[in-house]
């Protein structure tokens, strides 16, 4: 059986639903887990500086497809241990400017994958939250300091706000401890409401973050919908079960002898705005019925 390697950059492991919607992508081409090929699954948790030795370690294997997911520097890792290996991304970035690719349509080389297109965003999520605490003075923003596209993230946050001329306080944490302290210094500075970062470490700490907003009464928004699930307040992001059904597309079809040269980037088209009226209740907040109507999921 052919061996699939996947290096991930943060901490959780291959969770039920990620492996169910990676097998269906695989299944549409006669594909599955454990029958006809096998997988290795590796992750960094949440240290980037391991992702070069896991990919190489992977390529040592001669793996017939290494995927790397987790934001751009899992599949740059990839791509500077091998030329030869075909490579199946999933990033949140632009995978142009990152230079994984020459092009979406064409990207050339021995790689391709999935743009969550998640980092560009900001604009829209900060938009929200100023809707949902449009008495909060100051907005602050979490950001991963050791996110290797912290910067990007910073400029985006900060000319989103610009934008809506919105007081920015930004604070940073790449530890859980790190992270009680960023919400002790925004609640002493007595920030009205929080944008958290996509971060694939801020992922993995949800019920942490989530669970300090609830402590200091702060409306945070948020990437992910497993945030609000978990007792967060609001979510815009990209359908992230879509991610992995299009990297099993993509990693059976290059099975099946397909050039990732010639498999065009596939740029996200779902997004899902998810809200939880209990959190918002909780906090003092009023939900519009307007924006309850543009709520993908309510969660009451």
């Amino acid at each position: 059986m052919p061996v699939v390697g996947w290096i991930y950059s943060g901490t959780d492991t291959l969770t039920a639903d990620r492996l169910a919607n990676f097998g269906k992508g695989l299944g549409e081409y006669g594909y599955a887990v454990d029958k006809n090929l096998t997988l290795e699954y590796r992750t960094a948790e949440g240290h980037y500086d391991r992702l070069p030795a896991m990919a190489a370690e992977l390529v040592r294997r001669r793996v017939a497809v290494l995927i790397a997911t987790g934001g751009n520097e899992p599949a740059l890792a990839a791509k500077a241990a091998t030329a030869d290996i075909p490579i199946v991304f999933s990033t949140g970035g632009d995978p142009v400017e990152a230079g994984l690719v020459v092009s979406l349509n064409r990207p050339g080389g021995n790689i391709t994958g999935f743009s969550m297109v998640s980092s560009v965003l900001s604009a829209k999520r900060l938009s929200i939250i100023h809707q949902l605490a449009p008495g909060a003075a100051v907005i602050g923003g979490l950001v991963n300091s050791d996110y290797p596209d912290a910067a990007q993230q910073l400029r985006e946050l900060n000319e989103a706000a610009a934008a809506i001329k919105q007081r920015f306080q930004i604070v940073s944490a790449a530890t859980p401890s790190g992270i009680n302290s960023a919400f002790a210094s925004l609640a002493e500075q007595r920030v009205g409401a929080l944008l958290v970062a996509n971060d694939p470490f801020f992922n993995d700490q949800g019920a942490q973050i989530t669970a300090l907003a609830a402590h200091y009464g702060i409306p945070a928004m948020y990437a992910q919908r497993d945030f609000v699930t978990a007792g967060g307040l609001a979510s815009y992001g990209p359908v992230l079960s879509e991610s992995n059904v299009q990297v099993g597309r993509y990693t059976a079809r290059i099975l099946k002898g397909e050039k990732p040269a010639d498999l065009p980037v596939v740029l996200a088209d779902k997004f899902e705005f998810v809200i939880n009226l209990k959190t918002a209740k909780s906090l003092g907040l009023t939900v519009p019925s307007s924006m309850q109507l543009l709520a993908d999921e309510v969660i009451e």
